[in-house]
């Protein structure tokens, strides 16, 4: 709707010129967020008494005519500001869900009333851009290449990615937001863990947010660290919500163990987990150490973190972390009491906002340490295994790679810059090599 002055200027030329002056235009474009109404007047109307000077101007002397006029001009003024006021705009009944979210940022923007997709997807760019300015003063001479690109569907994403640089060899922080349609079969496999989900339909719209970080450091006694938290969240056709839920994680894998840099960021963790509840770190550590687990190579990806998926308010018992479990197997924690959306939101929020603090003391500890051509070349080997666990066992990696429309290219930016597969390849016994690959074979409790 035009702004009040707007709209009353408007309306007192239509009521000199008649109704049939009057155009009204709605533009709406999801990707670009714009949201037009124009108003159109003939100008030969909109201009009429400046053209011809008052003592040129027809006068009725005597004749009922200029009240006549008047009369008109009121009564089409009322009826035109009601119509606005109470109406709905020609085609609003038909938008999509992403073209509705694009009205409402454009008329509005984020409070804390607005839908939780709309204050996920605010607060994920805003820490993007934070996160993203502190690593390229961290580097010191790389800098991010942004991409913003769009969905037709609706949605679409910022990609920021930093290779080459002085202190990391590739660099990628990246938030995405998706619009679209599960089939049948993802529904019914959803409604697993999500008994609300309809479980009688063939199709149902969903959003998706979320923000995903993996940088890998040059200096091999640098660790790799990958940080990803999500919202989701399913509708029917007229927008009624059906299903939402949370997930994530973060995670440091090193190459060379220093214990005192584990600890740290366990705590860090810890401490944003503690926050809202206690059960929620002993809970997603374990998780953490089942999920990033290489069946095949029976080893973990590294030394863990947090990780929790489907996480939608309902009191959760982890006796079943849903992920693969170590042969040894790992008792299960605690039950996870009930929360509401507002307060895993929240608990998403710190765990996010602790990400630099948990890392950035560790990286200036380590991205200047000497190290050898052998060393460098353990670093290339233990980036094998993050690789054969991002393409064969990672759900969001699968998830991506199967949406329509996909950017494998985001996608794909967790992979390093540099790996290396060697046959047979055994550490020396009792070496720092094979400390780390002991480590990996069983999860330690580092806090």
């Amino acid at each position: 709707m035009p702004p009040l002055p707007s709209l009353f200027h408007t309306c007192s030329s239509v009521a000199h010129a008649g109704p049939r002056c009057l155009a009204r235009h709605v533009n709406l474009s999801s990707s670009s967020r714009q949201f037009q109404w124009q108003h159109t007047l003939p100008r030969r109307h909109i201009s009429y008494h400046r053209k011809l000077p008052p003592k040129q101007l027809p006068h009725f002397r005597g004749s009922p005519f200029p009240y006549l006029r008047v009369s008109f001009g009121v009564v089409f003024l009322g009826v035109l500001i009601h119509s606005m006021v109470t109406e709905p705009m020609d085609g609003l009944e038909n938008l999509t869900i992403a073209q509705k979210d694009a009205l409402t940022l454009q008329e509005s923007g984020v409070t804390s009333a607005s839908p939780m997709r709309l204050r996920m997807e605010a607060f994920i760019k805003e820490q993007q851009r934070e996160i993203v300015a502190q690593l390229e003063a961290l580097d010191g001479g790389g800098r991010f290449r942004i991409d913003k690109w769009d969905r037709p569907a609706g949605g679409g994403g910022i990609s920021c990615l930093l290779q080459d640089g002085k202190v990391f060899e590739k660099a990628g922080v990246n938030t995405s937001v998706v619009y679209g349609q599960l089939p049948r079969a993802a529904i019914e496999q959803m409604r697993i863990n999500h008994r609300s989900m309809a479980p009688d339909t063939d199709s149902l719209g969903f959003f998706a947010a979320g923000i995903s970080i993996v940088l890998h450091p040059v200096n091999p006694m640098a660790p790799t660290v990958h940080l990803n938290y999500r919202y989701f969240e399913t509708f029917q056709e007229d927008g009624t919500q059906q299903a939402w839920w949370f997930g994530g994680g973060t995670d440091l894998t090193p190459s060379y163990l220093f214990d005192e840099d584990v600890i740290h960021f366990h705590q860090k963790i810890k401490d944003a987990c503690d926050k809202h509840d206690r059960a929620f770190y002993p809970n997603f550590k374990k998780w953490c150490d089942r999920y990033f687990f290489i069946k095949h190579r029976g080893e973990s990806r590294g030394v863990g973190g947090i990780f929790f998926d489907d996480l939608d308010g309902a009191a959760q018992p982890q006796g079943d972390l849903k992920a693969p479990v170590y042969s040894s197997g790992v008792e299960a924690a605690e039950e996870i009491g009930q929360k509401d959306q507002e307060e895993l939101f929240s608990f998403v929020q710190s765990c996010l906002l602790a990400f630099l603090p948990s890392y950035l003391p560790i990286m200036h500890r380590r991205k200047d340490m000497k190290f050898t051509p052998e060393e460098k070349q353990w670093q290339q080997l233990r980036r094998g295994r993050y690789v054969e666990f991002n393409l064969l066992y990672d759900r969001g990696t699968s998830f991506g790679l199967n949406t329509p429309g996909a950017r494998v290219e985001s996608i794909l930016m967790s992979l390093p810059l540099n790996a290396r597969w060697q046959y047979m390849h055994e550490p020396e016994k009792g070496s720092r090599e094979d400390r780390i690959l002991q480590v990996l074979k069983k999860p330690i409790e580092w806090v």
